[in-house]
């Protein structure tokens, strides 16, 4: 995966909430609290704005807030201070807003509820929806709460805390005290028009129910299976015989499952139109709907899972009062132990901390001595069980190798980055070092003798979630590099091809450059306005370069193969554009309630395939919901429907991968922390049941 990001000054997306498109039930209606609905008494003229008109219209339903925001400021938008000071919305889930695009163009717009002291990654929670021209949707802010404080107790190298020293946690807020909504439009390249409507809290919220406890009750807090102590749950292992109950219980089930019947051997639709049969998967447009044609001929959508594999790991150092009956101490989990070296933020950056993986040693105590072999078969039979016919990214080869099931491959590289560039993963790799080329296809030819002849392989993803940026962003970041960066060295080249004499690149930029070797040594980014028509013309030659690069690296060593893409999590339309020349399948990471509204840049019409996607609950005794909240595994499964339909009606989409198999460590795992509930298993390796009934109810009837 993945995750997770900044934007508006370092907002961290891992705690955004999406647009809702599952109905307001009920009860949630019952429970609403309007706190704005712009009728008789709001007057617009005092409402604080950055970059943008602000007025008050009516509409069928009522009035609404009209914004029509600009495109010179980063964040344009409106804020909404709360009466008297601060609302108290402590028994409420969430603030939900009606938003409609008024304008010619898509428009995304976030919402953020402040606390005090807010500064858009701290005491805050940030909402957003995209909208397509004239489409209405609802905009929900989930309110992710700051942790119970236990004085004495520090928890660290994890997203989020059951409890707390101080209460304070990034991406947290205490609903009793929020002072006011901020709504507005995100680093915009274009105007944007939308109306506000009914602005409310929704949603009864229902404590989770926790002991009184003290530093001392509190450790060790987690038990030996890698889960929380101090709570129980529908599900939760509490024995070695209680892992046993659950293989037995899932066999049964497994045999009364056996998987859709209308399915080919690959998981294409058998019962459906058939098209030439080629031995590998491809693309095709069928029916006015883009399709991948398994190697058979039948209509393939790829209804799949991430990180088919069996690691949960988490770190120990500084950590030996959390476990309690750490299964360590035993002979026959040595295995398990590890030690990680790459830690990209957070508590364990820049170490290389001991890690054990709870998620095997319960796989081991499970299944016996042969686990490892007897969890690859069950995660076959799984999948063809629950209506999922794909393993998708990060998953291991020992699993997809055996050829059960048509799988995806991470075939990531490693080369030099353009130095001046940033991005949450790491710096931009630099397309014109001549160790890109090498480096990708080096990484493709370790694929000739495994998976380049498997009409199992669907095809390949290089790169994951890399930074992309704004249209000029790497071409400035090219500029602010060294001398020696090749990216740089080509830039300058092109820039001299153009204009021939520094002097008059000084004139159309508005520089004061004495020559062109002056140029290549300042580190400077120039004024954006008037030298954009050149960096946009150097972002176009490095997109090509990138992705024209990446391509025949796949297709050099797996001609027969997909070209999947680099899984764009931040991208815009120059980068999405380049991948849609040369990409078989573009692919997307598109954390959000749906994907059915899903559009490329300028109407390209080619397939596309989402790479991950994701909603979890906290009524499981996990931390952290990831990236989509939902109240409940009951509303998981409902999100889970919802979003795979959408997709599955979609023109261009051709799957769907969830991410990932397996939850996260409950205590974070090492490469950044994160500790989501966002698997189909729990660390017990114990299906999610509400989550499983879902996934077959789309997968059984995916293709009728």
């Amino acid at each position: 995966m993945t995750t997770r990001r900044a934007c508006r000054c370092g907002i961290a997306i891992a705690v955004l909430a999406t647009a809702a498109c599952l109905p307001l039930h009920q009860a949630d209606a019952a429970q609403a609290k309007t706190l704005f609905d712009f009728d008789a008494g709001f007057d617009a003229a005092k409402v604080p704005h950055t970059d943008c008109k602000v007025s008050k219209v009516k509409r069928g339903d009522g009035s609404a807030l009209a914004v029509a925001t600009g495109h010179k400021e980063r964040w344009p938008g409106v804020t909404l201070a709360a009466p008297g000071g601060r609302w108290d919305l402590s028994t409420f889930d969430r603030i939900a807003l009606d938003i409609r695009n008024t304008g010619p163009n898509a428009v995304t717009v976030n919402c953020r509820a402040d606390n005090a002291g807010a500064d858009g990654t701290n005491h805050c929670n940030t909402g957003r929806i995209t909208l397509e021209p004239g489409k209405s949707g609802t905009l929900e802010v989930r309110f992710r709460r700051k942790s119970a404080v236990v004085e004495g107790v520090k928890l660290f190298g994890m997203r989020a805390c059951p409890v707390s020293g101080d209460g304070k946690a990034a991406g947290r807020i205490d609903p009793s005290r929020i002072i006011g909504l901020m709504i507005f439009v995100a680093r915009p390249h274009e105007d944007h028009a939308f109306e506000i409507g009914h602005v409310r809290a929704e949603g009864a919220y229902t404590p989770p129910e926790t002991p009184r406890l003290t530093a001392e009750t509190f450790f060790p807090f987690i038990d030996t299976f890698g889960q929380y102590i101090h709570r129980d749950w529908p599900g939760k292992t509490h024995s070695v015989a209680d892992l046993t109950k659950a293989r037995n219980a899932e066999a049964a089930d497994l045999a009364a499952h056996p998987g859709p019947a209308n399915w080919s051997r690959y998981g294409g639709w058998k019962d459906g139109p058939r098209l030439k049969a080629t031995g590998f998967f491809y693309p095709a447009k069928h029916g006015g709907k883009w399709w991948l044609v398994d190697p058979e001929g039948y209509l393939f959508f790829s209804h799949g899972i991430d990180c088919v594999n069996e690691r949960t790991d988490t770190p120990l150092d500084d950590r030996d009062t959390w476990w309690r009956d750490f299964p360590g101490t035993g002979p026959e989990f040595k295995e398990f132990f590890g030690r990680t070296g790459h830690v990209v933020r957070d508590y364990y950056q820049g170490r290389r901390p001991k890690t054990f993986n709870f998620g095997g040693a319960n796989l081991r105590r499970k299944y016996g001595q042969g686990w490892r072999n007897r969890a690859a078969e069950i995660a076959h039979r799984r999948l063809r069980s629950w209506g999922l016919n794909t393993i998708g990214n990060w998953s291991d080869s020992r699993i997809y190798l055996m050829k059960k099931t048509p799988y995806c491959v991470a075939a990531s590289f490693r080369s030099p980055p353009i130095q001046g560039s940033t991005g949450y993963w790491g710096k931009f790799k630099d397309p014109f070092h001549p160790d890109f080329a090498k480096m990708a296809t080096a990484r493709m030819a370790r694929e000739i003798a495994t998976t380049a002849a498997d009409p199992m392989c669907i095809g390949y993803f290089l790169d994951n979630e890399i930074a992309w940026g704004n249209d000029t962003s790497l071409a400035v970041a090219a500029l602010q590099s060294p001398p020696d960066q090749p990216a740089k060295q080509a830039f300058i080249a092109d820039l001299k091809a153009r204009y021939q004499a520094i002097q008059k690149l000084n004139a159309a930029w508005g520089t004061k450059h004495a020559s062109w070797d002056a140029l290549a040594k300042s580190t400077s980014a120039p004024d954006r306005k008037p030298a954009a028509a050149d960096l946009h013309a150097f972002y176009d030659s490095l997109a090509e370069k990138y992705f024209t690069t990446c391509r025949a690296a796949v297709k050099q060593a797996a001609p027969n193969h997909l070209y999947l893409g680099c899984r764009f999590a931040w991208v815009n339309d120059r980068a999405a554009r380049a991948a849609a020349k040369h990409c078989d399948v573009v692919s997307y990471n598109q954390y959000k309630r749906s994907v059915a509204q899903f559009t490329m840049p300028g109407g390209i019409d080619m397939p596309v395939i989402i790479g991950e996607f994701h909603f979890g609950a906290l009524d499981r005794g996990m931390f952290h919901t990831g990236l989509v909240p939902v109240p409940s595994q009951e509303a998981r499964a409902e999100a889970y429907k919802a979003y795979v339909r959408g997709a599955v009606a979609h023109p261009q989409i051709v799957g769907t991968h969830w991410f990932k198999y397996q939850d996260e460590s409950t205590t974070g795992r090492p490469l950044d922390g994160e500790n989501y509930q966002i698997g189909f298993l729990d660390v017990c390796d114990t299906p999610y049941p509400e989550t499983i009934a879902a996934c077959r109810q789309v997968g059984y009837h995916l293709y009728p």
